[in-house]
């Protein structure tokens, strides 16, 4: 039988059982994707130098919040991308490169990266039109990523992505400017998992997608590219890739705040955030739950969230006590 599973039941299927509500000491897949010394295990000091425009930048995080939508949303069907991790013995495709840009150019290392990928036969990609999806392979320390990924005629294209091998030694950054997200952050280390939720802790740097960015020549490690766009030079515009972190002196329990929204807050100060993407919102991504229902499992987010919609699980959240990180934070 082949063995395919979303992250929450990894840990099921290799001998242990899942990770009951609140057990901190669980170990889960995504705490330790890339190599232990990556930015997005690292927690941040809690007296380290703040960036010498922190105060407007929570300035602009606020009038974006208040201009698109009043909240701070957690993407999960759409916009957000399954994981699919597949054992050793599942059949691998060739993914066609496409393009869908029409710019006129194709990547030779794709042939490489996507020659071989083992996507399982029900895979679907996310919702909506960036439709990404993930491949991880653990057995193999092998990682791959779509955008705009489709079947046509029974056959896997996207029209950019990436594939990573030594995924475990990585620094969580895909190499030659690629991966699905604008800045080549892998939506792996940065999204939120129904296993780290159920779980009760989030080990690792959240990955939040804003709506008006800096302009793309001007970006922060670990992004190594950007899609930012300020024309008219307007100030204090955040750039892709900077970090930033809830303060840690706020008191999360005390917040009005659901457990999911607690848990979330409490990683926005231990490890922060970083700027991966541009989006119509200001948001975050949970594993797709599609991961789960392609297998015929129930969809994990109403019950986490506490039947509330996605973009009521942050209400509570103390947006203005933010505080932004230098510019390149953490660059080896």
């Amino acid at each position: 039988m082949k063995k395919i599973f979303p992250i929450l039941f990894l840990a099921a299927v290799c001998g242990t059982t899942a990770p009951a509500a609140e057990d901190s000491a669980a170990v889960l897949p995504t705490d330790h994707v890339f190599a232990p010394t990556s930015f997005w295990y690292t927690p941040i000091p809690s007296d380290v130098p703040l960036h010498t425009n922190s105060a407007n930048f929570v300035k602009e995080f606020a009038r974006q919040k208040k201009a698109y939508y009043g909240t701070v949303a957690v993407n999960t069907t759409a916009y957000a991308s399954p994981v699919y991790v597949v054992d050793a013995d599942v059949p691998t495709v060739r993914v066609t490169k496409m393009d869908c840009q029409h710019n006129g150019y194709v990547d030779k290392l794709f042939d490489t990266e996507w020659g071989a990928v083992p996507i399982p036969k029900y895979a679907e990609a996310a919702d909506g039109t960036d439709a990404e999806m993930t491949i991880w392979q653990p057995s193999t320390d092998r990682l791959w990523e779509f955008w705009q990924a489709r079947k046509t005629n029974g056959e896997w294209q996207a029209c950019w992505g990436g594939g990573m091998t030594n995924v475990s030694k990585s620094d969580g950054v895909w190499p030659h400017n690629h991966g699905t997200t604008a800045t080549s952050i892998p939506f792996i280390g940065g999204q939120i998992t129904a296993a780290e939720l159920q779980r009760g802790e989030i080990k690792h740097a959240l990955g939040i997608a804003l709506v008006d960015c800096e302009n793309w020549n001007i970006r922060s490690w670990p992004a190594t590219r950007s899609d930012g766009w300020n024309p008219k030079k307007e100030p204090n515009r955040i750039p892709e890739g900077l970090r930033f972190r809830l303060e840690p002196t706020v008191d999360v329990d005390a917040l009005k705040l659901g457990r999911a929204g607690k848990i979330i807050a409490k990683a926005a100060q231990k490890y922060g955030f970083v700027v991966w993407d541009k989006a119509g919102a200001i948001t975050l991504r949970a594993e797709n739950p599609k991961s789960f229902t392609l297998r015929g499992q129930p969809d994990p987010y109403p019950e986490l969230f506490e039947k509330k919609p996605n973009y009521a699980v942050l209400e509570g959240m103390p947006w203005d006590r933010l505080q932004f990180l230098p510019m390149n934070y953490g660059k080896p």
